[in-house]
């Protein structure tokens, strides 16, 4: 059974950093590409980064370039979203989503985890 359990959320200042993590089991997680998404009351959820299985690639929203960082250690079966400089447009739930499969992808998704930038 495939899970993913998000954590690391919370309140932060704008500028300031946090780290989220994706704990992700029932898969071979170094075979599927990670991805963050996030999502704000009343619109739809948007792709934030990607990384490949092997972690030699990531891709990033325009908006994030610069300030965030996804990795991924596929040891311990993690991937993490590092933010920093966030600003209150960053502030939104925050999944870990996977999509696994070659000719039908079924798609996961974490409970989430609420990030808010304010001062």
């Amino acid at each position: 059974q495939v899970r993913l359990v998000e954590s690391g959320g919370g309140l932060v200042q704008p500028g300031g950093s946090l780290r989220l993590s994706c704990a992700a089991s029932g898969f071979t997680f170094s075979s599927w590409t990670m991805r963050w998404y996030r999502q704000v009351p009343g619109k739809e959820r948007d792709l934030v980064a990607s990384i490949t299985g092997a972690g030699d690639r990531t891709n990033y929203v325009d908006s994030v370039k610069g300030r965030f960082t996804i990795s991924r250690d596929n040891a311990k079966n993690t991937v993490s979203l590092q933010m920093n400089s966030l600003k209150a447009e960053d502030t939104a739930v925050y999944y870990c989503n996977v999509e696994i499969g070659l000719f039908q992808r079924d798609t996961y998704w974490g409970q989430g985890t609420q990030v808010t930038v304010s001062s």
